[in-house]
């Protein structure tokens, strides 16, 4: 199992920055790597259940994943499963992903992004890129 950390700092405020993590309509705006759009979603991190999403790339191809949120405490943190679904909608391999958000002491925001249960080191790598590009979405 591999573990993937990232870190990043927002001048806005903690408040504000755990919206745009867990509110819809915000999550839609960051929410996978740059040069993905999404196609359909459910993705409401401001209560406990389950999520859903898919994403489509330049070429057309699509990219099915779900899990269920299963922490949340505003505005500190979510945490929810996640797991990819192949080419006949069948969902595989869990991981876990956690959110926290914390005042860096001169009213901006520390962000930590921690996937956990990762198949090996490729699956993190991979995820790594995934999230970093999904994360310099955020900042803008």
């Amino acid at each position: 199992m591999s573990t993937l950390k990232l870190e990043r700092e927002f001048a806005s405020d903690p408040e504000t920055v755990f919206g745009f993590i867990t509110q819809a309509e915000n999550v839609a705006k960051w929410w996978g790597p740059e040069g993905m759009g999404i196609k359909d979603h459910r993705l409401d991190f401001t209560r406990q259940g389950d999520w859903t999403s898919t994403m489509v790339n330049a070429e057309g191809g699509l990219h099915k994943m779900s899990g269920v949120i299963t922490g949340i405490d505003p505005p500190h943190s979510v945490e929810f499963t996640w797991g990819w679904h192949d080419d006949q909608d069948q969902r595989g391999y869990e991981s876990r992903v956690r959110l926290d958000v914390k005042p860096n002491g001169s009213g901006g925001t520390l962000f930590f992004l921690t996937h956990y249960d990762l198949a090996d080191e490729e699956s993190a790598s991979n995820h790594g890129r995934g999230w970093g590009s999904a994360l310099s979405k955020l900042e803008r």
